[in-house]
């Protein structure tokens, strides 16, 4: 796995800090610019001043190059990183074509790499397929000029998670803040309910929201990470930093007690099929996009009141008529233990060839150029800090964004995303098999538990 001293070690106060601090930028949802969806469709932030426009950058002239990039990004995602990715041509003179792909992505990567034709540019979303990805041979370090962008504008942090026995080869572009919770205005007004603080709390709100006629949660159920997410936030908040990244690494096994108070914790939702929109069965055929959005249309009668996941989400309620800061807000994952979890994750850009355009690409998305145009879109969070958080549509993922830069290295990176993929990011197995299992049957702790370590035990032991 690709740990880091960093993140292994970062101080408590940090990360509490920063749950504060997304705390009071979310406070702020109401009094802010509102239009999630709406600021900025021309690829400037509404509050940018027009020399943050001009291209701080140098990338070389490729006219006649090309080059392929292939992420897993589909819809308005798509749409978002294809004007990155526009800009790119315009300066360079490269024609890019873009390759959306399933999640588990070193698979499709094998078979291209197989067939002699691998894309020149991947966006990775684990940490452990980056690691496996140099271990195969098929990542080239990163350049010089992408090196010394992520130099000036990355924390120690990010950039050693983009790191592989001390060489870099990666560019996280995209990250997320995974502990947010996202809610239909109406429905808590009219249930008469506020955010709340804490699991508790989470718990008796949903019973409120039910009475007064709206199912309280949706759950994306068919699209395992997101389960791997509840699990991930109940866990970090329960358990505390230094166990979850004993068990991020398989230091310790998944039957340890911990782990059964976690997913004891998580049937106390999961278990409440009323709380639950369409109840497990339901839930296993939702998909993440529609969780969102059913979300957020519907009027006054929508099929969920809250959906759990991380700013990202912003890019879907976007599909809606639901305005960000108005019609939906959002509040920090409650804390399960003492404090509430800040769980973070990332998409890594990595070079598998030895195209100059590559290689252009990752100094690109290493700058704050290539992070102003998606950043004011919305549905995006970068851990560039020299990005201007002017870039944001709303002041919502502004503050969003500054908290994670403020985070320093005192994050957690998804846990699931740390794994070898055959059992962190795999559909249909390992963890999100699993946990897809235990929300159709929540009471089955012990069987759930010995599954997950059955799996990673052998994952772990392969290094896929």
């Amino acid at each position: 796995m690709v740990a880091t001293h960093h993140i292994r070690t970062a101080v408590r106060s940090r990360r509490a800090a920063v749950a504060l601090a997304v705390a009071g930028a979310l406070a702020l949802a109401g009094c802010g610019d509102g239009g999630g969806g709406d600021g900025g469709k021309d690829g400037t932030g509404p509050g940018q001043s027009p020399s943050a426009q001009r291209p701080g950058v140098e990338l070389p002239k490729l006219n006649g190059r090309s080059v392929q990039v292939v992420a897993v990004w589909t819809g308005p995602e798509q749409e978002a990183f294809g004007k990155v990715l526009a800009e790119f041509e315009k300066r360079t003179g490269a024609k890019v074509s873009y390759v959306p792909t399933q999640d588990a992505m070193l698979n499709y990567l094998g078979t291209k790499i197989a067939g002699g034709s691998p894309p020149d540019v991947a966006m990775l979303q684990q940490v452990g397929a980056l690691k496996q990805a140099v271990e195969r041979k098929w990542a080239k370090p990163a350049g010089a000029e992408a090196t010394a962008q992520l130099e000036k504008n990355y924390g120690e942090g990010w950039r050693e998670l983009g790191a592989v026995d001390g060489t870099q080869y990666g560019v996280y572009f995209k990250a997320a803040n995974k502990s947010l919770v996202w809610y239909n205005t109406a429905v808590f007004e009219a249930a008469g309910v506020a955010e709340p603080k804490t699991w508790k709390e989470l718990l008796s709100t949903a019973e409120t929201v039910s009475a007064s006629g709206v199912t309280p949660v949706s759950v994306g159920g068919a699209d395992g990470w997101t389960l791997t997410d509840w699990f991930e936030n109940v866990y970090l908040s329960q358990a505390g930093p230094e166990k979850y990244d004993q068990l991020a690494e398989h230091e310790m096994p998944w039957t340890d007690p911990s782990v059964a108070k976690a997913l004891t914790t998580l049937a106390e939702l999961f278990g409440r099929q009323e709380l639950i929109a369409g109840g497990a069965a339901g839930a296993l055929q939702t998909e993440f996009p529609a969780s969102v959005t059913q979300t957020f249309t519907g009027g006054d009668t929508p099929k969920a009141a809250m959906v759990f996941e991380g700013d990202f989400v912003a890019s879907n309620i976007a599909e809606t008529e639901a305005r960000i800061g108005e019609d939906a807000k959002a509040f920090p994952f409650p804390a399960v233990g003492a404090d509430a979890p800040v769980v973070t994750g990332g998409d890594v850009a990595v070079a598998l060839t030895a195209n100059p355009a590559a290689q252009a690409l990752l100094t690109f998305l290493a700058s704050p150029d290539a992070a102003r145009i998606w950043a004011s879109q919305g549905g995006f969070v970068s851990p560039n800090k020299s990005l201007d958080p002017a870039a944001y549509p709303n002041e919502v993922q502004r503050e969003i964004g500054k908290a994670l830069i403020d985070a320093g290295d005192g994050f957690r990176f998804d846990m699931s995303d740390q794994m070898p993929q055959s059992f962190g990011g795999t559909p249909g197995k390992g963890e999100w098999k699993a946990l897809q299992d235990f929300l159709k049957n929540p009471e089955d702790v012990k069987g759930t538990q010995a599954r997950l370590e059955a799996d990673a035990a052998k994952a772990y032991g392969k290094k896929d």
